[in-house]
């Protein structure tokens, strides 16, 4: 059976890499992505252009089988921590709301390390704020991706990453797995995957599980 994919975050590093992947996997029968500006034309992909501060509640494209939502800002590009939560947790949550709705049954949201809506960490907060939120809305498949560091060269200026990434990454052979950076694919891979799978389940997946071994997921 083929599913129905809808995708949030396609134009991010984890979700172009999503993307690759779920069109060509014969496991997905059409890719719904949701972005601000027009991808380019793909075999088996609808891409629908919205203004994410609008979104219509009745549209035909929520009627999808699972979603995959990698969105995600940084403080800075965000410019206050209100903005900030409107991207990270309001917005995956209103899109977990209306795919659900509409019948979706499978959710795979990108999260981060140390995600808990109990941290002092505004980061970390939010982002277990929207993996808790989501968790609510009753989901039959609920996977949650929590990687370290993204392993990637952004287009956008993000100085302090940059910095993280050139220290880390000539050290990864000494560094334990949870905290090693995490390539694109990696994460979309495990995105995907818990997209895609018609059993019900609530996983968890370490950063740690994204390296190489892939070990065995947490579940919770």
């Amino acid at each position: 059976m083929s599913s129905r994919l809808l995708l949030v975050g396609a134009t991010g590093a984890v979700g172009q890499a999503v993307l690759a992947l779920a069109l060509a996997d014969p496991r997905v029968g059409e890719v719904v992505a949701l972005t601000r500006r027009p991808l380019a034309a793909a075999p088996r992909l609808g891409n629908v252009v919205v203004d994410f501060e609008h979104l219509p509640e009745d549209a035909s494209w929520w009627a999808v089988d699972a979603v995959v939502c990698t969105l995600g800002t940084t403080l800075r590009a965000a410019g206050s921590q209100a903005g900030f939560v409107a991207v990270d947790r309001d917005l995956p949550l209103r899109i977990a709301q209306l795919a659900r709705a509409a019948g979706a049954k499978r959710f795979a949201l990108n999260s981060s390390l140390g995600a808990d809506a109990g941290s002092k960490n505004f980061y970390l907060r939010t982002k277990g704020e929207a993996e808790d939120a989501i968790g609510r809305l009753g989901y039959p498949g609920y996977t949650i991706v929590r990687p370290a560091l993204i392993d990637t060269d952004r287009t956008e200026r993000r100085p302090a990453e940059a910095l993280s990434l050139a220290l880390l990454r000539p050290l990864r052979p000494l560094i334990p797995r949870r905290w090693q950076p995490v390539k694109p694919r990696d994460i979309a891979r495990a995105l995907l995957d818990g997209a895609l799978e018609l059993v019900p389940h609530r996983r968890v997946i370490e950063s740690a599980a994204l390296q190489g071994a892939r070990r065995a997921p947490e579940r919770r």
